[in-house]
């Protein structure tokens, strides 16, 4: 891999100097002492990183990230000063800024810092390419993912879209089963035309046999009047089933004829109607078990099972959770009105460890929480859902060994002497006393050590001392 490039700007040679000395070994590293030599930089070579002071004499941090962030590759930019303020801060950030320190600077926070900007970098480019790969008009787009699983789902719809077969898709809760059917629709021949969708589960038989068919004046106490079916509404088009295992038998065999003939006959009628309609099905359940048990129809599964598409659950790609993750991030950012905020390796790690039983949809559910409740330039763990926090220990390091001092740090992990009960709180305590020792009472390399951000760590201080 190329070494990523960095740009410092600032007018104090001894910052510049410093800086250049302590970062090098990890960067490609240049300098500018104003806007202007940084801007030749910055149009000469391909940076990836700028870092640049608020005030340069009488130039302008702030017109500096304006004219980077209109640049048609424009770098991952941190603003520094030592006129900090929240209002400055909100305002680089409103103008494309990632972050935003102050000084005097903590060189190993700011190398964190930057490796940390790199990262999201390389995840928007990642989203790029993916969406270079698959077109937004396609629905594609929204099955965000590099894993071979996720890419055999991708093949297989590409493959079975333009054509006429019945597609049965099954998998998990919150996989993205209907995000499959709407590609499927709009990657078919018939896009322009309705896609229909029907939740089976959610309407009792009398009434899903009407929604589906339709009924004739007079079919039942209430039709007042005749109705038209959702396979006439989907009449050139696409009809979606979702939760088709669980429809009961009467409306299987008229759904088998449907599918068999492509002819209906609504509810109280004799009359056949043609229907041209391309059928996705979906299904949370194990339709071939089903069979077996006798609570499906055998030759209705065949008729449904002509191609069938297997949604991945989310554990089975944990690869795809990062860029995800970084969709969502976007998504919900520009949804609120607010910028985008990079998620903290605290908070990736556990994202990364969950194990999702709510899949992509549980996902996007954390991410959007953490979007609302962040406050801060990161979405740390503390802006994350509980249910998700509730998995995993703050602290993934540690072993669920006795809350008793702590002897040593070594490799990451912290060791632990002496016995008595398990206490989380006090083992949560102990680690950040071994860690603050160890980092000689250095809070950002603490925070490295613990695995979360110098705010959480800023903060259950304060806890401990309340």
């Amino acid at each position: 891999m190329d070494t990523p490039t960095l740009l410092i700007a600032d007018d104090e040679k001894a910052t510049r100097d410093g800086l250049r000395s302590a970062l090098e070994e990890e960067f490609e590293v240049f300098t500018a002492s104003n806007v202007a030599e940084a801007m030749n930089v910055l149009k000469a070579e391909p940076i990836d990183l700028l870092l640049t002071d608020l005030r340069m004499g009488g130039d302008s941090g702030m017109d500096l990230l304006d004219q980077a962030m209109a640049l048609p590759q424009p770098p991952v930019a941190i603003m520094m000063t030592a006129y900090g303020s929240v209002d400055t801060a909100v305002e680089a950030m409103r103008r494309g800024a990632w972050h935003f320190v102050t000084k005097p600077l903590n060189l190993d926070e700011v190398e964190m810092l930057l490796k940390r900007a790199l990262r999201s970098r390389k995840l928007e480019s990642e989203n790029k390419q993916l969406r270079a790969q698959v077109s937004d008009n396609t629905g594609l787009e929204k099955l965000a993912g590099k894993s071979p699983a996720i890419q055999r789902v991708i093949d297989v719809v590409r493959q079975v879209a333009p054509t006429r077969a019945t597609v049965l898709i099954e998998g998990e809760s919150g996989t993205g089963k209907e995000v499959v059917a709407h590609a499927i629709h709009r990657l078919s021949g018939r896009p322009a035309e309705k896609l229909v969708i029907v939740h089976c589960a959610a309407l009792a038989p009398q009434i899903l046999e009407s929604e589906l068919f339709g009924h004739e004046k007079g079919a039942f106490t209430g039709a007042v009047q005749r109705r038209i079916g959702r396979f006439e509404q989907a009449d050139g088009g696409t009809l979606f089933l979702d939760e088709i295992g669980e429809i009961d038998a009467s409306i299987q065999v008229k759904l088998l004829r449907a599918l068999s003939e492509r002819t209906i006959e609504r509810v109280g009628s004799n009359t056949t109607v043609k229907v041209d309609v391309r059928l996705v099905a979906a299904t949370n359940k194990n339709l071939a078990a089903l069979v077996a048990k006798g609570d499906f129809r055998e030759d209705l599964y065949f008729r449904l099972n002509v191609v069938r598409v297997e949604m991945p659950p989310l554990r089975a790609r944990a690869e795809d959770i990062v860029l995800l993750a970084g969709s969502f991030l976007k998504e919900f950012a520009d949804e609120n009105g607010r910028p985008v905020k990079p998620l903290t390796d605290a908070a990736l790690r556990v994202l990364r460890s969950y194990p999702w039983p709510g899949n992509v949809r549980e996902l996007r559910t954390a991410i959007e929480h953490g979007v609302v409740m962040s406050n801060e330039p990161v979405i740390d763990l503390h802006h994350l859902p509980a249910s998700v926090l509730g998995e995993m220990p703050v602290f993934p390091m540690l072993s669920p060994v006795a809350a008793s001092p702590v002897t040593s740090l070594e490799g990451g992990k912290i060791p632990l002497a002496g016995g008595g009960e398990f206490n989380l709180h006090a083992l949560e305590t102990s680690a950040i006393r071994a860690a603050l020792a160890q980092a000689g009472g250095n809070r950002t390399r603490a925070a490295e050590l613990l695995g979360i951000s110098r705010r959480t760590l800023q903060r259950k201080l304060k806890e401990e001392e309340d």
